[in-house]
Order: structure tokens, then C-alpha cells, then sequence
């Protein structure tokens, strides 16, 4: 969803590594980068990969897709179930509480020694990152109550650490929203985009929520095959298709 927006595309090390090239010349991939044991032994390292992608998803305007999923859920009840951690959607105009993100957001901290504080936004924080060696200059985020590194409220591979208390209570509203359309009797649309099977999140969270409907739309540019002909793939990009689908459904 995100890449057509023109937010850089991680999947596989060629994509990764095209976006950031100081990172090709250290071998390092995204999955290895995205691992929180870096900000304990090398938070420079730690807060240039993840500042940058604070600055860029700032700057970032959500492209016109994101206007047809907001016209659509003005006109029918709609919530967005999402692995991104961009906030996207809630700049595009989504109420904050219709939007559940799974793994967390980069637009709220979290205290690195654990102190208590709670999760924080990030708003007013600004990180400067040396574009030659991608690495954040100091001074780095820090806790507002203990001082303490900061560290992004997102979950990252092999995370233990991340606090879940901004999250859980949008995906916890996300869940009986859900609860009362199967109670209702409502028949439930999924529009899937963009969620591979690399990190299987969204979609089977995706194929749970329209299993009693079968009425899921996966539109996926590598992987758009749907299991048991439970809905439809559409082997594109997501700004050109909902346009498309916009095109005929809001004649």
C-alpha cells in the first residue's frame, strides 16, 4: 500500500538495498536492521535506519487509493486492520480508533530501560542521519521520565520488549467490531493489499475475517492467489487497482 505512495519497497535485499545503498556496502538486510538488540549495542546504527524512515513517513503524502478506501468506509461501517507502521492511513483521514496497527507505529516511543513511562507520540522528534553512513547523529531520543534511550513503539523481529498498550486497544476494538457483524448476521467485504507471505499477518488475519463471506479481494502485485477460490486476486498495484474498482462502484 504503502510503495505506491513512494515509500521505498523492503521486501528481498535488492529492493532493500536500492533504497538505502550504505547499507548494501555492510551486507546488512532489513530483517537484520529491523532486530531491537541494535539499539542496546549500537543505538547510532539503530536510530539511523529507523529516523530516516520517521522523516521520510512525515514527508510522505498518502497517494489516492487511500481516497477510495476513505470514501467507501463513509458510506458503509469499514476499519483497517494493517501491518504498516507508517500512519498513512490516519493522514489520509482515518479516525485513529478505526485503525488497528498490528505492528505498532512508528509515530510513538517507547522507554528502552522500561521504566514505566507510557508509550509516547513521537511528535516533535526529529533525528538527524548522516545520508553517507546512515548512521543517527547524536543527541538520540531519549525517555521523558528517566531519560533513558527511546526506542520506535513498533514490534520487530525477535522483540520481546515491545510495550503493546498503544496498539492492543484499537485491536481489541478491531475484534468486536468483528464480533458484532458475525452476531448481526452482516455479510463482511475484505480488501487485502499488499500482504505477502514473508510475514503472514495481515493475510490470514485477512482470510479469517471473510471466511464466513468469502467475499476477499487480495490485491497483490507477487502473490495474489487466493487458497480454495475463497475470493479474488488481482495481480496489481494498489493505487491503479482501486481506482479501477472505484471506477465501477462509484458510478
Amino acid at each position: 500500500m504503502g510503495v505506491d505512495s513512494g515509500l521505498p519497497d523492503f521486501r528481498g535485499p535488492e529492493g532493500f538495498w536500492r533504497a538505502y545503498p550504505p547499507y548494501r556496502a555492510l551486507g546488512l538486510r532489513f530483517e537484520e536492521l529491523a532486530d531491537p538488540v541494535h539499539f542496546a549495542d549500537d543505538p547510532t546504527l539503530a536510530w539511523g535506519f529507523y529516523g530516516h524512515r520517521l522523516g521520510l513517513y512525515r514527508e510522505i503524502t498518502p497517494h489516492a487509493g487511500f481516497g477510495v478506501l476513505l470514501r467507501w468506509a463513509a458510506s458503509t461501517p469499514a476499519r483497517v486492520f494493517t501491518s504498516n507502521v507508517d500512519g498513512q492511513f490516519q493522514k489520509a483521514g482515518f479516525a485513529p480508533e478505526h485503525v488497528a496497527e498490528v505492528h505498532g507505529s512508528i509515530h510513538h516511543l517507547q522507554c528502552l530501560a522500561a521504566c514505566g513511562q507510557p508509550v509516547w507520540p513521537a511528535d516533535g522528534v526529529s533525528v538527524s542521519v548522516d545520508p553517507d553512513t546512515m548512521r543517527a547523529r547524536e543527541p538520540l531520543p531519549s525517555c521523558p521520565s528517566c531519560g533513558a534511550l527511546a526506542r520506535p513503539n513498533i514490534l520487530m523481529f525477535g522483540d520481546r520488549s515491545w510495550d503493546p498498550s498503544y496498539a492492543e486497544p484499537h485491536l481489541d476494538a478491531l475484534a468486536a467490531w468483528l464480533r458484532s457483524l458475525r452476531n448481526d448476521g452482516a455479510r463482511l467485504a475484505v480488501v487485502e493489499i499488499g500482504a505477502g507471505t514473508g510475514v503472514p499477518t495481515v493475510r490470514r488475519q485477512a482470510e479469517l475475517a471473510s471466511a464466513a463471506s468469502g467475499a476477499l479481494v487480495r490485491i497483490n502485485v507477487r502473490e495474489p492467489e487466493v487458497r480454495h477460490g475463497r475470493g479474488v486476486g488481482i495481480p496489481a498495484g494498489a493505487a491503479e487497482t482501486l481506482a479501477a474498482l472505484a471506477r465501477t462502484t462509484e458510478r
